[in-house]
């Protein structure tokens, strides 16, 4: 599409992320949360919606809920009401589902995301809501059937509802990273989207610059990665301005995303509120909750990515590259704050973690957890090198690979056992720089025929000839010294 034509309109984009809860039961019986089991194992008469059975609220999800609503400054709700939204597909076994429609749990709040200038814009919550998923509906086994895994019908829920205040692709993928990253720190949600237990619906709609009215919504339902996301809104996007350019008419709708084909297809026209028929729950009483009750979650709350790449930022000087690279990630986060309370050196610290360690790490495929040298022993190792007694070079190439190999040891006792302490005698030094000179005379007079540049040749030649153990401040003026001379 011509970038004229596309810049005669602006997009608004409204995103329903749907996560999984890690509870242990599901929303509302006893039976086992679980991804991975046989099908239609973790069930029960409460689940199948046998006549006489009644559901009974899982105390973990309303905790989890308030935790996000304070994670992301939403108002809760201290007394709630439960609702049936009805609809039939074939893995809903009760023919509804268990949420809240007029009183959800939180209301309000936001999450900052950041652009691509390296600014952070503000997307709006709506709402935040529990409910409980339905089952899974599996079309690629058998040949002529349709096959239903009840496991997930009744797994809780939190569907958080943004504003619309999204205006590209781009916006919409940093957006659901950033929800995933939360959910994650908070120990909620594993958000995991290829396995479904974070899902993304995406209302779309575009309108002539300007305009005050929104255009026609078009909903895209059940995105399963932050790329597909993307992808489909980059689609609608131009689907949508081009029926438009042409004079057609857009109508609202559900649509699915095709992620072979990278299109939208049209599954059905958009239902209203109406449609689901809304009614109370009546087997549910409300929920009350006191602010005693949301003070004790909130007092338990982890740091929060923000929160820490804030401080990184503004108190620890690191750049904003960094800061968000580290905070990407709890563990690792979590293995950098304690780093950052034995050393002063922040930026060598965030160095370590987003180089050698993470290097580590994905060779191995492991998780921070895994990594088995202790945040005492890198920051021993950073003292080391800010004492000057081992080169940078020498501390990543040479100890750090030991330290894999002996987790326990010190980094000095390493250097002092491979002989690897550098000399910072000047006496040394000239020896080394006076052998390296008598080596390359050519060089020599290159260099002070005007070849400056040949310093880190120089500087080259006489590490090797130390074998790494002068010290590279000492040596490298020392080294200028002679040459002039």
């Amino acid at each position: 599409m011509e970038t004229a034509i596309r810049d005669k309109y602006e997009v608004v984009v409204g995103l329903e992320v749907h996560a999984q809860l890690l509870t242990r039961t599901k929303a509302y019986s006893n039976d086992i949360n679980e991804f991975g089991a046989h099908p239609n194992t973790n069930i029960s008469v409460i689940t199948l919606g046998h006549p006489g059975t009644l559901p009974k609220m899982n105390k973990r999800t309303v905790e989890y809920a308030i935790k996000l609503g304070l994670a992301c400054g939403s108002d809760i709700a201290l007394e709630q009401h439960f609702a049936r939204k009805n609809y039939f597909y074939p893995d809903l076994p009760k023919g509804y589902q268990i949420t809240q429609d007029t009183t959800p749990i939180c209301t309000g709040g936001s999450i900052h995301i950041k652009m691509e200038d390296g600014s952070e814009k503000e997307i709006g919550i709506t709402r935040i809501h529990m409910e409980e998923d339905a089952g899974k509906s599996i079309h690629d086994v058998d040949v002529y059937d349709t096959l239903v895994d009840l496991n997930r019908a009744g797994v809780p829920l939190l569907e958080i509802v943004s504003e619309p205040d999204i205006r590209s692709s781009q916006e919409a993928y940093n957006y659901v990273s950033e929800v995933r990253k939360l959910v994650r720190y908070l120990e909620i949600c594993d958000g995991n989207m290829e396995e479904g237990s974070m899902r993304c619906d995406a209302n779309i709609s575009v309108r002539l610059l300007g305009a005050k009215e929104f255009g026609t919504k078009v909903e895209v339902k059940n995105m399963n990665s932050i790329r597909n996301v993307q992808r489909a809104i980059e689609f609608e996007i131009i689907r949508q301005i081009e029926v438009l350019e042409e004079g057609g008419k857009l109508y609202q709708e559900t649509r699915s995303f095709d992620a072979l084909k990278g299109i939208t297809i049209s599954m059905r026209s958009k239902e209203a509120a109406n449609d689901y028929r809304y009614f109370p729950e009546p087997d549910l009483q409300p929920l009350v909750l006191d602010q005693q009750q949301i003070n004790a979650i909130k007092a338990e709350m982890p740091a929060l990515p923000r929160e820490l790449y804030l401080k990184y930022t503004q108190e620890l000087g690191l750049s904003q590259y960094d800061a968000y690279n580290v905070t990407d990630n709890k563990s690792i986060a979590l293995y950098y704050e304690e780093l950052i309370g034995l050393t002063k050196n922040y930026k060598s610290a965030v160095n370590w973690m987003m180089g050698d360690v993470k290097s580590y790490l994905n060779e191995f495929g492991l998780e921070m957890e895994d990594f088995p040298i202790k945040p005492a022993v890198i920051a021993a190792l950073i003292q080391l090198v800010d004492d000057g007694k081992v080169s940078s070079s020498v501390a990543t190439q040479k100890i750090f690979p030991e330290l894999i190999k002996e987790p326990t040891a010190s980094p000095l006792s390493i250097a002092e056992k491979l002989n690897l302490i550098q000399d910072s005698s000047e006496d040394s030094i000239l020896e080394f720089i006076n052998t390296v000179i008598k080596q390359h005379p050519d060089e020599v007079a290159r260099y002070r025929g005007g070849e400056k540049q040949l310093v880190g040749f120089f500087m080259g030649q006489l590490m090797k000839v130390s074998g790494g153990k002068a010290d590279p401040k000492a040596a490298n003026a020392l080294l200028r010294n002679t040459l002039e001379g």
